[in-house]
């Protein structure tokens, strides 16, 4: 029997939370003098860095359909339903607790920053809405792409007209979602746009993968759509506002960053699914599945999460490139080991507690005969 898994996709969401880690470690730590657009390696590296987020969300919406689709032909559809809302709500819960000054709380100290929206929040709300989208058309099966498609291309040409919104009568926990005013990291839109036009893909996958040549066709589709979105599709857009005479593709076409970061996205893929037979190593997969634990890791011992104390705290923008470069390495592994090791630790933890209860358990009995002695 042919093996459908799509390996490449473990493959591109474990180099996208490598690039996340060290994004994250350098970005935080590096001294502010070196991050300057004079320096070659850092517009490199800031370039590269800048694909990680529109990679994370158009992977989400490629795994959350393609799953959905499939599970269509297995007729277990309700499952996957309710498993992905279980996800959302879980992936929300997690990204609001991750910010909880539990120690400030306790001093009596509250404020409401921990209500600002980071990728946990906007990936959750996202999977909710593609679950939404998926049940209201999933009569409609030739529909359903379709509307992905024009929902993400409408929020990515809108975003001129969302890019400074401001909602000062709204309150935070809805505003959040919406605007950066309060501080938040990433907005529901532009970024459900990639999970849109991702969640198109994933159909497409699921549909067609069984054809003669589709990956052949795929990867050369993937490369050629990537390139012309990275390089053309600021010219069509001009050339849209040449042909209607409306200001917003020209606003857009002006600061074409989302169309030009899904063009970015597309080369990815396909040169991730061109290697796809390199790529089928169990340790690429395990991280590729676990890229949740290893962002909770990272985000407690990166920014004190919890306890408030990270290297954050001590190490902010203090670090020459070579110690960044060399520390975002040691970084990477250490997080990946920890939750690659995370049944081995559980089963440590779990023996030591069973030895200090026992342990203590003994010491109260024995307290107990000799008292009444």
């Amino acid at each position: 029997m042919k093996d459908n898994r799509l390996y490449f996709l473990d493959a591109v969401r474990a180099f996208a939370i490598l690039m996340m880690l060290q994004g994250h470690f350098i970005d935080g730590l590096l001294a502010a003098e070196y991050k300057s657009s004079s320096h070659t390696i850092f517009n490199i590296w800031a370039d590269l860095r800048g694909n990680t987020a529109p990679t994370f969300f158009t992977i989400t919406g490629l795994v959350v359909m393609f799953l959905l689709k499939k599970a269509e032909t297995k007729h277990t559809e309700r499952f996957r339903v309710k498993k992905n809302m279980k996800r959302g709500i879980s992936l929300i819960a997690i990204g609001y607790a991750l910010r909880i000054p539990i120690f400030h709380w306790l001093s009596g100290h509250f404020n409401s920053y921990f209500l600002v929206i980071d990728v946990l929040q906007i990936i959750g709300l996202s999977l909710l809405l593609l679950n939404g989208l998926y049940l209201l058309l999933k009569t409609k099966p030739k529909v359903l792409p379709l509307v992905l498609i024009a929902i993400g291309t409408l929020i990515f040409v809108t975003e001129p007209l969302y890019r400074n919104l401001t909602l000062p009568h709204v309150p935070d926990i809805f505003v959040n979602y919406l605007t950066k005013e309060n501080g938040s990291v990433f907005n529901i839109f532009p970024w459900f746009g990639y999970v849109a036009f991702g969640g198109a893909v994933g159909i497409f996958f699921e549909k067609f993968q069984i054809k003669e040549n589709f990956k052949t066709v795929t990867i050369y589709s993937l490369l050629v759509g990537g390139l012309f979105l990275c390089y053309l599709s600021s010219m069509t857009l001009e050339l849209l506002y040449i042909l209607t005479d409306i200001n917003l593709f020209y606003d857009a076409a002006n600061y074409n960053y989302l169309f030009s970061r899904l063009g970015s996205v597309a080369i990815t893929f396909g040169i991730f699914y061109a290697c796809e037979a390199y790529l089928k190593h169990p340790l690429i997969s395990k991280l590729g599945n676990n890229t949740l634990s290893i962002y909770v890791v990272h985000f407690i011992i990166l920014y004190g999460s919890f306890t408030g104390i990270g290297l954050y705290n001590y190490l902010h923008q203090t670090l020459d490139p070579f110690s960044a470069f060399f520390g975002a390495l040691i970084f990477m592994v250490i997080i990946c080991s920890m939750v690659l090791q995370e049944d081995k630790i559980k089963a440590f933890l779990s023996t030591k507690t069973k030895k200090a209860l026992g342990f203590i358990k003994l010491n109260t009995v024995t307290r107990i005969r000799l008292h009444r002695r």
